[in-house]
């Protein structure tokens, strides 16, 4: 069966779950939410699938392809959305590129209302500099989120080992800002699990990651870190700004 097949025959399947209300989201994360919490990441993306249907999507930053590789495998075909804010590295878009020719997912790839170009013309240049949050909040939490407006749930390859911001980040919570389930399938897995997954399968990374860069973002606001700094240290380097909103 091809993922196309496969895809086709989860969205029909999902089409008889779709259109939940809030109330009725909120109250499958209360039932859930705790049994899931030590369940293996495959496992997590199965049910989150069979619960939603085509309504459940994934999400990737395309540092690395961890996330999209576990759900290929369970669910052919699956969506896999990625914003591209403008400001990307060209390795980044590279692997993007390289998860949608050689995973069966369904690449989708969203951009900002307003192109870099345009945004200087109405901010001035160099938002990013002046005003990191608005710049985030235009290229990045804003698209995703009308994004995200076709699906109850989404999935991220957020991990509580990355940030101290992270730490409480359920396996599957009730997103408040977006309206939506929120699932997190590798959120216990440590720096080396998720070097060990990557190795086993053989999983894309992005070539950045090998030249110290753990953590990558948009380019203007990402940089090196020196061998046993904090990963995450490169991200807005300087600046009193650790995340860019998707997660807060």
């Amino acid at each position: 069966m091809t993922a196309a097949t496969t895809r086709a025959a989860r969205l029909s399947r999902g089409s008889q779950i779709e259109g939940r209300s809030q109330e009725e989201l909120r109250e499958i994360v209360s039932h859930v939410g705790a049994e899931l919490e030590l369940a293996p990441a495959e496992h997590i993306i199965e049910w989150a699938a069979a619960t939603f249907g085509e309504r459940f999507c994934i999400t990737s930053s395309m540092g690395d392809a961890v996330l999209a590789h576990l759900a290929s495998k369970v669910v052919p075909g699956i969506d896999v959305v990625f914003l591209d804010t403008g400001y990307h590295f060209a390795e980044t878009i590279g692997t993007a590129d390289a998860v949608k020719h050689t995973l069966p997912v369904n690449l989708i790839t969203i951009t900002p209302v307003q192109s870099v170009a345009e945004q200087d013309a109405q901010y001035g240049p160099d938002l990013y500099k002046r005003d990191p949050d608005l710049c985030c909040k235009l290229r990045k939490v804003e698209p995703l989120a009308t994004s995200l407006d076709g699906y109850d749930a989404w999935a991220t390859g957020l991990r509580r080992a990355e940030t101290h911001n992270r730490v409480t980040a359920p396996v599957v919570g009730w997103d408040a800002k977006k309206k939506k389930v929120k699932v997190s399938p590798i959120a216990r897995w440590t720096d080396e699990q998720v070097e060990t997954y990557i190795a086993e399968n053989g999983v894309l990374v992005n070539p950045l990651v090998y030249d110290d860069y753990p953590s990558i973002g948009c380019w203007p606001c990402t940089s090196r870190v020196k061998p046993g700094d904090d990963p995450r240290s490169g991200r807005w380097a300087g600046q009193n700004k650790t995340e860019c909103g998707i997660h807060t």
